[in-house]
């Protein structure tokens, strides 16, 4: 029952009755009441008010349970106690449902008084019976606009009289606690919203550090590696790096363990992308987390695999996105389990374009400037084949044999078959594997030119693959290998015969595979060629041997064209004699113009070991020699004499490949290097000399100078 003030209260025959309290002055009590309440409170505020606020009402209304709440939330059905006092000292706070306590009609709005039988009154409240609470006296406590923020309240385990005592006092601290209440309210808000300045603050200051770090770096191991420092601060990281999709179902990852700092070596490494979270990721550009690897044994049991086998529990992995297109997936690892529950999404969100941007950025720098590298290696290549002068400028002929070459030629060029050229010294190999590139639909490309036999063993690799700076002596600066430079074009791979075994290994890789590594590198570098191989060796045998590898062999031999010699394509002899006539005639600037009937005669009946090799340099010796308009060449000329060939010789061709080598050695006083040497005069590298006269038994006689 109400009275006039509001105060809710009952007797103590159980009737509700309303008792009319003073309010023209204050008793001597409530005076006496009102200086100890204020005294006790004057110099408090925030949590300590509260706590002396109920110990002095305690005291002061002589009760043994005194304490002051607030509500929980905007519905009023749950308090939760700012400070207690139990009679001897403060409590800990709890928070309690209201309905069915005595508070419930306080927090509604209600002075509400109940000076004995509490726990009659109230049967279903557990707190009351524990307590041994009797009577019970409660105030709400209301903001500057009349709403409820929580109450006062006094209880005690003895009755209280039937008069309610100091009400009038307890509303003006009440109301004071109210404004403590308000005031707390204000500072909670106002710290929260510091705090939020604060966190938005510092996301822009990483923000603009990302920024800062990230985007002055266009290489990518510096990228990487301001990268990381830049995670590190953000979130636990004990492992970070990136995928990127490459293609044929593969990922390309750069494992990064951040420890700080501008330069960070990565550690690239190709891997399935089937059963990757990373995979995942860029597929559906969306975000994976997860707080325990075990989570991902079923769905991504490779991902599962590499976090075990790098200790790794919890795993955070988001899109790099670039408009409509994801250009990887950003990953980090911790080795705490559940490290990544709490993670500021937003934040790396923007983190992550920052990422994607400057790896954009880093990628097609990489991109132009091995496009600038490979520019700047085909100019090189190029200006050393403009110093080169060439056997041949064109094919001339019309024999059957050459007609059949030809024939074949056309019908490969148009494929990206592997060929392998056949065909003895001086026969034209290399012209043949330049009809075929011209032929091809690579011909706008580079066809690349590489005489095995002519490079040292120990840079035979270097020479083909590339080499890194510092991967061996002299090793000064990178290189780029002559199967990079041929990327969309042709190799040609001339006495292929001559490569070194393990040598072997690594072409049939890149033959099978399109992918090679740089010596001192393991990076893989894709590659698009076409090979044309070359030999004047029986490669069958070879293998037989073990000096050649048979599955190279199989790899070489898919289209297999063998180049006739010149003995078994006479008729094409005079059409080759008057295309050198013409030819050196005009570079040596002699009238030259034609060739006596019995030199051509001569020259049909000569076998020419050498092949069209040897008779471009017969005639242009002879045209140094001609007097007149007219060639003349007698047997001295020619390597052999012609008319032990009409005798019925049965000299075999390595005969007389050994007879021939040997007259331009004694020629030379057995000289062979240089450009009076006798590799100079026969058109070969001296190191395929060499190994020439070993073959063949040639020896320097003793007594020679």
């Amino acid at each position: 029952m109400k009275d006039e003030r509001g105060v809710l209260y009952q007797t103590n025959g159980g009737v509700e009755q309303s008792v009319q309290e003073p309010t023209e002055r204050l008793s001597a009590s409530d005076s006496e009441l009102l200086q100890h309440l204020a005294a006790g409170t004057a110099s408090s505020t925030g949590a300590d008010f509260f706590k002396s606020l109920v110990r002095h009402v305690a005291s002061a209304l002589r009760v043994r349970y005194a304490f002051v709440t607030q509500c929980t939330d905007a519905t009023l059905t749950r308090v939760r106690t700012l400070a207690f006092w139990d009679g001897k000292d403060f409590g800990d706070n709890f928070e309690y449902a209201l309905a069915g306590t005595p508070c419930e009609n306080v927090i509604a709005g209600s002075v509400c008084y109940y000076p004995k039988a509490l726990q009659m009154l109230f049967p279903k409240d557990g707190g009351l019976v524990e307590w041994g609470a009797e009577s019970f006296l409660g105030i709400p406590i209301r903001d500057s606009w009349q709403r409820i923020l929580g109450h006062l309240a006094v209880f005690d385990d003895k009755p209280m009289d039937d008069r309610p005592r100091g009400v009038s006092i307890l509303r003006i601290f009440a109301a004071r606690a109210g404004v403590e209440l308000e005031r707390k309210r204000a500072e909670e808000e106002l710290r929260g919203a510091y705090d939020d300045l604060r966190r938005v603050t510092s996301e822009l200051r990483v923000l603009l550090d990302v920024n800062r770090a990230i985007g002055q770096h266009l290489e990518r191991d510096a990228l990487f590696g301001a990268m990381a420092s830049c995670l590190q601060g953000l979130l636990r990281t004990d492992r970070f790096g990136i995928e990127l999709p490459l293609g044929n179902d593969k990922l390309q990852g750069h494992l990064l363990t951040p420890r700080g700092g501008l330069m960070q070596p990565t550690e690239p490494h190709l891997m399935p992308a089937a059963d990757t979270a990373c995979n995942w990721v860029i597929q559906n550009r969306q975000w994976f987390v997860t707080a325990s690897r075990e989570e991902l044994r079923e769905r991504f049991p490779t991902t599962f695999h590499v976090m075990t086998q790098e200790g790794m529990e919890s795993l955070c992995a988001m899109p790099l996105l670039i408009g409509e297109n994801c250009r990887g997936a950003l990953f980090c690892m911790a080795a705490e389990e559940g490290a990544y529950r709490d993670l500021p999404q937003a934040l790396l969100e923007k983190v992550a374009v920052a990422v994607a941007v400057a790896l954009d950025n880093c990628l097609a720098h990489e991109e132009v400037r091995r496009l600038r590298d490979r520019l700047a290696a085909e100019n090189i290549y190029l200006q050393e084949e403009i110093k080169t002068e060439y056997n041949f400028e064109e094919i001339i002929g019309q024999s059957v044999p050459l007609k059949r070459v030809l024939r074949n030629v056309e019908q490969v060029a148009r494929t990206d078959a592997t060929v392998l050229i056949h065909g003895e010294t001086g026969t034209g190999k290399e012209l043949i594997a330049r009809a075929i590139h011209n032929l091809s639909s690579r011909k706008d490309r580079p066809l690349v030119k590489v005489n095995c036999g002519a490079i040292s063993v120990g840079l035979v690799e270097s020479e083909l693959f590339g080499h890194e700076k510092g991967a061996f002596t002299g090793a000064l600066q990178q290189r780029i290998g002559r199967f990079e430079l041929a990327d969309g074009g042709t190799i040609f791979l001339d006495e292929v015969s001559e490569l070194p075994l393990d040598t072997q290994v690594k072409l049939l890789r890149v033959i099978q595979e399109g992918e090679l590594e740089r010596v001192g590198s393991s990076k893989l570098i894709n590659v698009n060629v076409r090979v044309i191989a070359a030999t004047n060796r029986n490669l069958a045998e070879a293998v037989k041997s073990g000096s050649f590898r048979s599955d190279l062999f199989y790899r070489l031999n898919v289209f297999p064209i063998e180049v006739p010699p010149l003995r078994e394509r006479k008729s094409d002899i005079p059409l080759l004699v008057n295309f050198f006539i013409t030819k050196f005639a005009k570079k040596l600037n002699k009238q030259v113009q034609s060739i006596s009937k019995e030199t051509m005669e001569r020259l049909m009946n000569y076998p020419w070991p050498g092949n069209i090799r040897e008779l471009q340099n017969v005639i242009e010796r002879a045209v140094v020699l001609a007097q007149g308009s007219t060639i003349q060449i007698d047997e001295s000329l020619l390597g052999l004499s012609v008319g032990s060939q009409t005798q019925g010789s049965v000299e075999t061709l390595e005969d007389v490949e050994r007879g021939h080598i040997i007259r331009v050695l004694e020629q030379t006083n057995w000289v062979i290097d240089g450009k009076r040497g006798a590799a100079s005069i026969l058109d070969i590298n001296p190191n395929t000399l060499r190994s020439r006269m070993q073959k063949l038994g040639i020896k320097r006689p003793r007594g020679t100078a």
